[in-house]
């Protein structure tokens, strides 16, 4: 149907914008285009790192007010930007090159797809003339650029003009912000970018992101489910903390007195002393036991993958009720009742249509729980390792995040540490854990900002030691020196009763550190709280080496 009046939605410009855009600056290229679209839609922070093919975009920020981290290594600029999406739960630009450059990205995007980071990913190509899959033999050409892509990103746009730019960037900026949050790779030509535009100025762009709303006949059914419960639980993910749902999640747990168990993912939640948290035992089967016991179980914001299911031995007994952003991972592991929606969305319409829900035995329940997950550490000779972890807790200021690599300590935090953390667990890859924590800092330098790795791991993100100089920014570094690869160490030595290729040369990182112009001191567990708490007091990048040998909790998926 049409009507009359539909001109009348048109914004008309105003004389001064008409004069702007019929005499636009000179001097611009594709490169301003780019920029200017990313003002226009609210970025003020980009990451990345210049090559060849994408000197038009660079050239172009120095134009623009936004302030550009560049980072050593382009997998590194991914983690920082990853980070700087969760933190800020906006779109973190990640400006990038054509072939290799691109490439060393899809790590850390794969990372950003498993944890939900809005990273949109702007890479260059080689000129237009080269597309379609020609051998032409251009510098970084590939066959088909995007295909390497595809399978890790959310959505891919391809440039060819200068007037698809706006578009194509404003479009990916809506794909990374609609739930579930993810990756995006945009890719403009070398040509494009650098050509010199006639085109106005982009001004404010609309790239609202879309809601995914909760079909009300399954929630009317879950509320009802809920209500009726004898032993409800809840399982609580990433999805939970992206959606900024975790006041719903309360509100919802204390209604029908559920007890509550974050994931990994989801660490931060849920109050971790809250008499209905079960806290983060996922890997525990005193947990999988009461999940299993549950007769309806509300999993919200998790797709009940490997780690979130006790290495898939958790097998429900009881009733699922699965509300999942990712319609890809509605029971894709459990039959359930599957509602595809944001979290926030669907936890505000189970809380409006539930019942009261008394039940004096559920904090009962949770205690029972947390003091036989306790005992069995006990049992354990682990003393050292939570001794170390809780040093770490003591030393961070508790408005400041963590992030934490693929290393035995973040193992540990993943199940121990009190609340929220950031770590790799998604994808599982090595190196994220200090170009992570200068993302975070990027994203607000008022507060210092840990990084945990092992030693293998730093030497993934060592060259960062220059950006976090460069822009002087607060991430204490905190690296657990056990002389390799620690967890594969354990994984072979279990397994085959010796390791193989796990030990590792490494250098110095003190003198190392101070080599970049960083501060670095070797600590011990007995002055590390101390020396930890020093360094993130004091201004600017930091690094803390500890000498240590950890060792795991043994594996319960495993009994």
């Amino acid at each position: 149907m049409t009507h009359d009046h539909d001109h009348d939605l048109v914004l008309r410009p105003t004389s001064a914008q008409t004069e702007a855009a019929l005499n636009p600056p000179a001097g611009r290229n594709g490169g301003d285009l780019v920029v200017e679209t990313l003002h226009g839609l609210g970025a003020s922070t980009v990451f990345g790192l210049p090559g060849q093919h994408a000197l038009g975009m660079f050239d172009a920020l120095r134009r623009s007010d936004l302030h550009y981290v560049g980072l050593r290594v382009e997998n590194n600029a991914g983690f920082a930007a990853d980070a700087y999406g969760r933190v800020t739960g906006e779109v973190a630009p990640l400006l990038l090159s054509t072939g290799p450059g691109a490439l060393m990205s899809l790590a850390a995007l794969q990372e950003a797809a498993a944890a939900s980071a809005p990273v949109l990913a702007i890479g260059s190509q080689i000129p237009v003339a080269g597309l379609g899959g020609g051998r032409h033999g251009y510098l970084h050409e590939l066959r088909d650029q995007q295909a390497s892509f595809r399978d890790v990103v959310k959505s891919v746009h391809t440039v060819r003009t200068q007037s698809q730019i706006p578009s194509a960037i404003a479009a990916a900026w809506e794909s990374a912000l609609t739930a579930p949050h993810g990756p995006v790779w945009v890719e403009i030509p070398q040509d494009v970018l650098l050509a010199e535009t006639s085109l106005p100025v982009v001004t404010a762009m609309d790239a609202t992101p879309r809601d995914v709303v909760p079909r009300p006949e399954l929630t009317a059914v879950a509320a009802d489910l809920l209500s009726r419960a004898n032993r409800p639980a809840i399982i609580a993910g990433g999805g939970v903390v992206r959606s900024d749902a975790n006041g719903k999640l309360l509100a919802l747990a204390e209604k029908l007195n559920a007890p509550v168990v974050t994931t990994f993912g989801g660490k931060g939640a849920f109050p971790w002393e809250h008499p209905l948290s079960l806290q983060s035992w996922m890997e525990d089967r005193h947990t999988t036991d009461l999940l299993e016991d549950a007769d309806v179980l509300l999993v919200v914001g998790s797709g009940l993958g490997e780690l979130s299911s006790n290495y898939h031995t958790f097998a429900p007994r009881g009733r699922v009720i699965q509300i999942e952003a990712d319609a890809g991972k509605l029971e894709s592991n459990h039959p359930a009742l599957g509602i595809h929606a944001d979290a926030r969305l669907a936890l505000s319409a189970l809380l409006d249509t539930v019942t009261e829900r008394p039940d004096e035995a559920a904090a009962a329940r949770v205690s029972a729980l947390l003091t036989a997950v306790r005992e069995r550490l006990d049992s354990q000779d682990l003393t050292f390792e939570r001794q170390i972890l809780a040093s770490v807790r003591e030393a961070l200021p508790s408005t400041s995040p963590s992030f934490w690599d693929m290393t035995i300590l973040a193992y540990w935090a993943w199940s121990a540490w009190p609340g929220a953390l950031h770590s790799a667990q998604g994808a599982g890859g090595l190196g994220y854990g200090f170009p992570a924590a200068l993302g975070a800092a990027a994203a607000d330098p008022s507060k210092p900002v840990l990084a945990v790795s092992g030693d293998g791991g730093a030497m993934y993100s060592i060259a960062e030691l220059a950006t976090a100089r460069q822009y002087d920014l607060p991430v204490t570094w905190l690296i657990v020196d056990d002389g390799g690869y620690g967890i594969l160490r354990e994984y072979m030595t279990d397994a085959f009763g010796e390791a193989t290729a796990t030990e590792l040369s490494r250098p110095d990182f003190v003198a190392l550190a101070e080599s970049f112009g960083v501060p670095g001191v070797r600590t011990t567990p007995e002055t590390l709280r101390e020396d930890l708490a020093k360094a993130l007091a004091t201004p600017g990048p930091s690094v803390v080496v500890l000498p240590a040998l950890l060792k795991m909790f043994a594996p319960t998926h495993l009994g």
